[in-house]
């Protein structure tokens, strides 16, 4: 079959991919979340250059303080201050006649003296005394000046008035107190400056130096407050690294990866899946449910990135194997991890558990009938995730400390019960882009259905026969690989076009046939109008479009041959138009509806047999599918010569077992009256 592409479809996919490639981060250097004391529960940490270590703010804050404390001081010392004041007040004492003129030299002498050894404020001498504060420089000194003789100016003013106890009123009055002021000032920016150039000159030296290949911290190791520092160190450096990378490369970088990926799978299924590849429905949904889903995931990635252990990736595989075969599943579901992965911190980690878990969701979920089949897929996925991700890290550690056991029993948990939305996704799914599940066949299957009861009261006799058409084509479908839960509820549907005339249709008739009053062509008419009915009757109980094709494919393009042979024998001599006696079809375009075509005819040609041995059946069954292959009616449908033959023997089997002879029961030998016991009495 030669495959065309379709346009829409490649403009769909280059739209997936881009929208994938804008929703992928940027950031070309990623971060594993840590903390001081934590388990480093990432890849070994190896220094891919040379790398210094700083320290980082909150120590260079540490740093400051240490030297802020340990630093001398810087001061201004006002010599020209103290001689002015002692200059003053000896001209004020001069105007007092009660001193002497000896006290009032050697008051201004004692003045000048502190002055000399240095008048400071209260908080300066506050530290002076409580040895804070033993040394500090002076303006044009290079060597540090002791503090100890240094008075503040009520320390200084006490000191006088308590050596010149006879002077005290003198003093008071002329206002020594307020006169002694500090003439030895704080130097806040030179001071400030020397903080500066000390703790610049530790920010800019290396605290740890790392060569390129050293290992700075292995997976399962504690991050210490040293390691944690080292840490930061190498991603600042990464990003300082990165900096001046162009953001327009990444971009085509990304778009390159993700288009090769989606490009892979795209002609994974031209080439392994010819017919769902020219299927417009599914290539579309197979695009846009992994476009969706892989955009999803990098948006919770981007608010929280430790949340992509929870996001539950085995859902992937659940949906496509319920709609599609496994092996497009597991494909499917590797293309997705594989892009997804770009967003992981450990990519090989990521990988291998995701990877796990959507083979065991596609083993387990062949055929989704059940809800505790989910249920079981869910715990074999939890089981697979925690010993998957226990495994490893045993192997990278060798030691089972400082696994974090709640974390990945919460995670894990998380990730499983959030495939229960996988029930109404499927139904979504179905809803949105026609698709028939499992689950929907199963429901359909059940006879209680009211359309199927409706045949069973309308047409007793066509009910018995689609029942054993649909076990005949379900056994049949088992034995060549054919979608088995599709088949029998296709078998089921076919014939419901003859609830409108059960009258017309043999195996209903009770006696009396109303053909026998009818023109062959009128017949033909009324046998044939049992499909566009069937589909009318389908449309109006809106099944899925998967069991209609049953209905209108059942005698794909075949003739109504009783009555054909009919007309055929009441006009001998001139050719009988064969178009008011055919199907309208199609022939069948299915394995499923191709069996059931061939079960349709063999099951309503056995009950005309009067001999069902084996030999008789097998006769039966051959001429009949021989016939339909001759035809041309099968072939449309991607069946094998090798598949009808299996076909053809699963028939003759199940038909034997149908009409098997039984056993002839003897009649009960009749026994003469027994005479009552009490008869003689």
């Amino acid at each position: 079959m030669k495959l065309k592409f379709d346009i829409r479809i490649i403009l769909l996919l280059i739209g997936g991919i881009v929208m994938i490639a804008l929703s992928l981060p940027r950031q070309t250097a990623q971060y594993n979340k840590h903390d001081v004391g934590d388990v480093w529960t990432y890849p070994d940490m190896i220094a891919p250059y040379d790398l210094q270590v700083y320290r980082d703010s909150s120590e260079m804050k540490r740093v400051r303080d240490s030297v802020s404390q340990s630093i001398i001081p810087y001061f201004k010392w006002d010599n020209a201050l103290g001689n002015a004041i002692a200059d003053t007040m000896s001209r004020v004492l001069a105007k007092v006649p009660e001193l002497s003129q000896l006290e009032r030299h050697r008051i201004v002498h004692e003045i000048a003296s502190i002055y000399h050894r240095g008048v400071v404020d209260e908080n300066t001498y506050d530290a002076i005394r409580n040895d804070r504060l033993t040394k500090i420089f002076v303006d044009g000194q290079s060597a540090a000046m002791p503090t100890q003789d240094m008075m503040s100016a009520d320390a200084a003013y006490t000191f006088i008035d308590n050596s010149f106890a006879s002077a005290h009123s003198v003093l008071s009055m002329v206002g020594l107190k307020d006169r002694i002021v500090p003439n030895v000032t704080f130097d806040e920016e030179k001071t400030t400056l020397q903080i500066n150039i000390k703790v610049n000159a530790l920010k800019n030296t290396p605290v740890i130096v790392i060569k390129k290949g050293q290992r700075i911290i292995d997976f399962g190791d504690i991050i210490s407050n040293e390691k944690n520092v080292i840490i930061n160190a190498f991603y600042k450096e990464k990003e300082k690294q990165m900096s001046g990378v162009n953001s327009t490369l990444i971009l085509v970088g990304q778009v390159i990866i993700i288009t090769i990926m989606m490009l892979v799978f795209y002609f994974y299924m031209y080439f392994m899946r010819p017919l769902t590849f020219v299927n417009q429905r599914k290539m579309t949904f197979l695009i846009v449910f992994m476009t969706l889903f892989i955009v999803t995931v990098f948006a919770i990635v981007r608010i929280r990135p430790n949340m992509l252990y929870v996001i539950p990736f085995a859902l992937v595989p659940i949906i496509t194997t319920t709609f599609f075969d496994s092996r497009t599943s597991f494909f499917y579901h590797t293309t997705v991890i594989l892009i997804c992965s770009l967003v992981a911190n450990n990519q090989a980690e990521f990988i291998i558990l995701q990877f796990l878990a959507g083979a065991v969701a596609i083993a387990s979920m062949k055929e989704l009938t059940r809800r505790s089949q989910l249920a079981k897929c869910a715990l074999f996925i939890f089981i697979t995730l925690c010993v998957s991700y226990i495994a490893m890290f045993l192997m990278k550690t060798g030691k089972i400390v400082g696994l974090e056991w709640e974390h990945i029993l919460v995670y894990f948990a998380i990730n499983c019960v959030a495939l229960s939305f996988a029930y109404l996704l499927i139904f979504l799914i179905e809803k949105t882009f026609g698709f028939t599940s499992t689950v929907t066949l199963v429901e359909l299957s059940d006879i209680n259905n009211p359309l199927l009861r409706e045949l069973s009261i309308e047409c007793p006799g066509t009910f018995q026969h689609v029942l054993q058409v649909a076990n005949l084509a379900s056994e049949a479908a088992h034995e060549i690989g054919a979608n088995v839960q599709l088949t029998r509820a296709g078998a089921l549907y076919h014939d419901i076009g003859k609830i409108d005339n059960p009258a017309f249709f043999t195996e209903n008739q009770m006696g009396v046939n109303p053909h026998d009053s009818l023109q062959p062509e009128q017949s033909a008419r009324i046998v044939i109008s049992h499909v566009s009915n069937g589909l009318a009757r389908a449309e109006k109980a809106k099944l899925p479009q998967a069991v209609r094709d049953f209905i209108a494919q059942h005698h794909g393009c075949g003739k109504a041959r009783y009555f054909f042979a009919m007309a055929q024998k009441a006009s001998p001599n001139q050719a009988v138009d064969p178009e008011p006696y055919t199907y309208p079809g199609p022939n069948p375009q299915t394995k499923e509806t191709a069996i059931v075509l061939m079960a349709d005819a063999c099951e309503a040609a056995t009950k005309s047999l009067s001999d069902f041995s084996k030999e008789s059946i097998a006769n039966m069954v051959n001429k009949i599918i021989d016939g339909q292959i001759s035809e041309g009616l099968l072939r449309d449908a991607p069946i094998s010569l090798r598949d009808i033959e299996k076909v053809k023997q699963s028939f003759i089997s199940r038909l034997r077992a149908f009409y098997h002879t039984r056993v002839s029961y003897p009649e009960s030998v009749k026994k003469p009256d027994a005479t009552p016991a009490g008869a003689d009495a």
